[in-house]
């Protein structure tokens, strides 16, 4: 790490301006940023960040992604985010192909304008345009370079299930028991068409309830305790109580 960290530096000017403007970061103190600041070196020289349909990815750019995707594994380590080696830009939504299969055997196929995607064991594809909202107009609950990173911590298990693998210590059982219970309740209120304190995506499964739980743990942490106290203290165990959280 020492190594890279010295051979490839993120130019100081590059750094204060990009981080100044993303939002999600404020709440960091000095030694919180210097060590993003390593996360993110680290990052950038270990994954590619790659621009589709002729999208120029900037130095900016890719500072402004590793940094908070870093944030992510801020107290945790760097192996949580091993077994991929790409970032994909498109400059906006990009449609993609999903086949399902229905309750009789049925395969069919569905197309979807997605602003990212996170692969098992891929690349996370991000819409450029929305990352950019993300950091510059923020709204709470709101950040898909955090809910697609938050896929890959939850699939290091070999699944997406709302269920990443957790620190010794950590209560599996009251894991579940929580996200299972405010899971259930967001879905009750969803089909009723009730309105929803967090982001009614989430109901949509356990696996994206986990990653709109984490956008809400990072951008808006007053709403996830008032709305799911149980996962937001499950969260504060699984990412080591981030300071200011």
């Amino acid at each position: 790490m020492r190594r890279i960290l010295r051979r490839n530096p993120i130019p100081h000017p590059v750094w204060q301006g990009v981080t100044r403007r993303v939002a999600v970061l404020q709440r960091l103190d000095a030694v919180q940023m210097a060590h993003l600041r390593e996360l993110t070196t680290w990052f950038l020289h270990s994954k590619a960040i790659n621009g589709a349909q002729g999208l120029e990815v900037t130095l900016d750019m890719r500072v402004a992604v590793a940094a908070q995707a870093c944030l992510l594994i801020l107290n945790l380590d760097i192996d949580y985010f091993e077994n991929w080696v790409e970032v994909i830009l498109y400059p906006g939504a990009f449609r993609v192909n999903h086949e399902q299969r229905d309750d009789i055997g049925l395969v069919h196929s569905e197309a979807r304008d997605l602003t990212g995607e996170a692969w098992l064991r891929g690349p996370v594809i991000l819409s450029w345009d929305d990352v950019e909202r993300d950091t510059t107009h923020p709204q709470p609950g709101h950040n898909v370079v955090l809910h697609e990173f938050a896929h890959k911590l939850d699939g290091l298990n070999g699944v997406t299930n709302g269920m990443p693998p957790l620190h010794r210590g950590m209560n599996r059982k009251r894991w579940a028991e929580d996200f299972s219970a405010a899971y259930d309740a967001l879905c009750i209120q969803v089909s009723a068409g009730e309105t929803a304190l967090i982001n009614p995506y989430a109901a949509t499964s356990p696996a994206e309830f986990f990653a709109v739980a984490c956008e809400y743990y990072f951008t808006a942490p007053e709403i996830l305790k008032i709305c799911c106290p149980g996962v937001h203290r499950q969260l504060a165990l699984f990412y080591r109580k981030t300071a200011g959280l």
